[in-house]
């Protein structure tokens, strides 16, 4: 940590709410940001709710992504993260983590924003990829989750962005995906019941 930020994990962060993300700017850090990207002209930070995700395939078209991709990419550290999948006019959550309970990190891109206070905020969006087969049965995007080779290409400003760019596809390596509770359909719930299986739910509601 860059900054004296008391970080206390979360099981369940929503757009808007901070997490610790990694960047580099000459120095590798890693800093609270808020998850919704406010891009440096915006006239207002209320257009981070509607961006908290960046499609790969359209990053360099997009002008609120394509001068970052130069030198704000950043690498958001997650140990997992929630999917819905619509079961007819239902949407049923899912966990999805890394087998071995080690960190998912995710591709990002990120940017400062001041405001007419003249505070710093500091934002960031996830880029998404098409999913990969064991996760297409659930939605049709997941995140761009990168392994430790990537991991390095990705936030090094050695590599142009060309190079850096094929890090963003789907992630082919075992994942561990399974239904919780709608519990975690609310950003004010945050325990770990949000990611308890529903399965061990229903064991504990007996006792």
């Amino acid at each position: 940590w860059e900054d004296d930020f008391d970080w206390e994990p979360s099981y369940n962060i929503a757009p808007t709410q901070i997490s610790p993300v990694l960047l580099n700017d000459g120095k590798r850090k890693v800093k609270p940001m808020c998850w919704g990207l406010v891009p440096s002209w915006a006239k207002d930070k209320t257009i981070g709710a509607k961006m908290i995700n960046a499609r790969s395939e359209t990053l360099r078209e997009k002008p609120s992504f394509q001068s970052l991709i130069y030198q704000k990419r950043c690498i958001v550290i997650s140990d997992g993260y929630f999917e819905w999948k619509r079961e007819g006019k239902k949407k049923k959550p899912y966990y999805i983590r890394d087998p071995d309970g080690k960190l998912l990190p995710m591709a990002g891109l990120w940017d400062e924003w001041v405001d007419k206070q003249e505070k710093r905020w500091l934002t960031y969006t996830v880029i998404t990829t098409d999913p990969s087969n064991q996760i297409n049965h659930i939605h049709n995007r997941m995140p761009v989750i990168l392994d430790k080779p990537e991991m390095d290409l990705w936030i090094n400003f050695d590599y142009p962005p060309n190079e850096a760019l094929t890090c963003l596809k789907p992630y082919e390596k075992l994942l561990e995906l399974y239904p919780v509770s709608t519990f975690v359909n609310s950003p004010a719930n945050n325990s770990n019941q949000c990611i308890l299986p529903t399965e061990n739910l229903n064991t504990l509601t007996m006792f």
